[in-house]
Formats: structure tokens, sequence, C-alpha cells
């Protein structure tokens, strides 16, 4: 499998895949190359189609990645938040366990635990691992689309409110970009006959246009990504170091797999997108993948297994992001709750999972 650009791989420590198959590269955030496949949502992504299948490269500055992965213990979970008396005291249960915060289950055959076992990130780990914070110069999250967005397709109007309420951060719509002919390397992928961007050239692209009080910039299109000609696809990749990603919704659209348009289909996709790009944009504040409980941040290694997740954070990843931005939780629960009615959608996970 071919290496990534340096640029890349220097960030792995606070960027992962998401939604990650067994076929190929899939997604990508500043530096780690998620899997991807060109079977459709639910099905197998059966034998990786490589040479040989590799483990992402290991961070130098966190520990080694665990063979197997180990299940956090009910006292390893309570401490993972860390110390909460710093807190204002109407704030603390929004980071502590309730009815609704359930224990990652036991990992089975082709989830993304099975394959790629991850350590543990508590609270205070991430605090010495001095995450990227907004500021005053460097506040805003922009969205940037680079093609056309049909009336059936997520509007960013709509990711916009959902982002900026999930995040607590002013968020803004760029106006249109287009790339100037040649400068983005295209192809068709063998396997859907889609059209395709390479990352790489996105990404180079999209640097110069960060604005200057941007926290980071987030590239969207309905355009089908690669991250390199011998990977089969990803839904996005991102440089931490460079505050930029791009992010394709393509593969949600029921069109792209020849199926027909319908308005369960439309609710499905615009829940998965603001998934996509919750989840991604988590990882632009140093959050890792969750190991602890039911979370946006938990990795995935099919579209199938990614719908078993919810919108919400866990106590834990909810302790670091609140950390990052400072946002009053009570508040932010409000805002989201007035959205998800606005756009039909909720936190809970696309598809019920027996839990183990």
């Amino acid at each position: 499998m071919a290496r990534l650009p340096q640029i890349l791989l220097a960030v792995l420590l606070v960027v992962g895949p998401i939604v990650a198959s067994k076929l190929t590269g899939q997604e990508n955030h500043s530096g780690e190359l998620a899997m991807g496949s060109d079977a459709a949502p639910g099905e197998s992504a059966g034998e990786p189609r490589t040479p040989e299948r590799q483990k992402p490269p290991q961070p130098a500055a966190v520990e080694a990645t665990p063979e197997v992965f180990t299940q956090p213990t009910d006292a390893e979970r309570l401490a993972a938040v860390g110390n909460l008396q710093q807190l204002r005291e109407e704030w603390r249960p929004y980071f502590q366990s309730n009815e609704n915060t359930v224990p990652i289950p036991d990992p089975q055959a082709g989830d993304w635990l099975a394959e790629h076992p991850e350590s543990h990130q508590p609270f205070d780990l991430f605090l010495k691992q001095k995450p990227n914070r907004p500021n005053r110069e460097r506040g805003t999250i922009y969205l940037l689309p680079l093609d056309e967005f049909d009336e059936y397709v997520p509007q960013l109007e709509d990711i916009r409110d959902f982002m900026q309420r999930y995040f607590g951060m002013p968020t803004k719509v760029l106006p249109r970009h287009s790339f100037p002919p040649q400068r983005v390397t295209e192809r068709t992928n063998p396997h859907t006959g889609k059209h395709q961007w390479l990352t790489s050239d996105v990404l180079r692209e999209l640097k110069p246009l960060l604005p200057k009080d941007a926290y980071c910039m987030l590239g969207v299109t309905m355009i089908d990504l690669y991250p390199d000609p011998k990977w089969n696809f990803v839904f996005g990749q991102a440089t931490f170091t460079d505050r930029v990603g791009i992010y394709s919704f393509a593969r949600f659209d029921p069109k792209f797999w020849g199926n027909e348009r319908t308005p369960e289909g439309r609710r499905e996709m615009l829940r998965r997108s603001c998934h996509l790009i919750a989840h991604e944009t988590g990882h632009m504040f140093g959050i890792r993948h969750c190991v602890y409980y039911q979370c946006v941040m938990n990795g995935s290694n099919s579209q199938l297994e990614s719908d078993t997740h919810p919108l919400r954070a866990c106590p834990v990843c909810m302790r670091k992001l609140q950390w990052s931005i400072n946002f009053d939780p009570t508040e932010r629960e409000r805002e989201l709750g007035e959205v998800y009615k606005r756009l039909g959608i909720n936190d809970h996970r696309l598809k019920d999972v027996e839990q183990k």
C-alpha cells in the first residue's frame, strides 16, 4: 500500500477514520487513512483488494496500539471523565452515566475494534496531548461547498445550523468554490463507475482558502473521493496542522447505489451526513475514537456499524469537547433539541443492536 504524505501522517494522534470497511481506504482526518469499500451500505465489504493489509502507522507520541482491544472497567469509565469538582455543579450530570449512556459492546468479527484495537484516551491524557482550542483569533468553523447540492441532498444551511448548535461555535457557509482546470486529479472508480477526486490535491487547493478567523474549514462535496490510486474511496480526509478537510456525502445518497430516492432515504442521508461531519470535526479538537460508550466518536468498519452509533457524545467525549470550547451544556442540549426537531432527526442510533 502506498505511503501517505508525511504532512498527513504527522497528525495521526488526533485524527482517525469513522467508517472503515475491509476493502481499502475510506475516510481520514488529518492523517490516518480510513477504510472504504465499494459495497452498498449494509453489504459485506469482503476481502481486501490491496496486495496486503497493513495497520495504520502508529503515532510516536502515544502508547502503542494494543494487539487486542481491552474493554474498560466500570472504574476506568468513571475515572475517564476526570475530576468534575472544578465544574459548575449543575453541569456535572452531563458528564456522568445515565440511562442513555450505554457501554461500548464487545466487538464482533468485522467490527472496527476487532480489527483496529485502540488504546484508551481518558480526559487527563487528552489534556496532556495539548490539543488545539478555539480562541478569539481563530474561533469560527467554515463550510465550503465545492459543487452543486440539489434539493434532495442535505442543504448546507441545515448542516451549518446543526454544526453551530452541536459545537457551540459560530459556523458559516462560504460561497461555492470551483477548482481551476486540471488542479485536482480525477478518475472514474473501477468498481462503481463514479467520478472521484484525489483528496491530497483537494487539501492542497483548500489550504490557501482558509479564512484568517477560521478554527477549521471543511470542504463538502457530492463528488466521491479517493486518497491514493491503490485505494477504493474515502468519506473524507483532513490535515490537522493546516486545519482543512474534505468530506463527501455522495455515498449516503440512494441514487449513488442506483436506488430510488425516498423521503425516508433523505432523512437517513441527512442523519448520516450530520454524524460524519460531527465525528470528523470532533477529531479536529484532538478527540480520538471513543472506547468507553456508544458514542458519536466510535470508530466503524462499515456503514452498517456506523448506523449503530448515536449522534450524541458520551460523558467522556462530551467532557473533552466542553473543555475545548467552553460551552454551556444545558444551553447546548436545548439548542440541539430545537435543531433535531426542525430537521426531523434524533440523536439515537439509526440501527438498533442487541446490547451485549
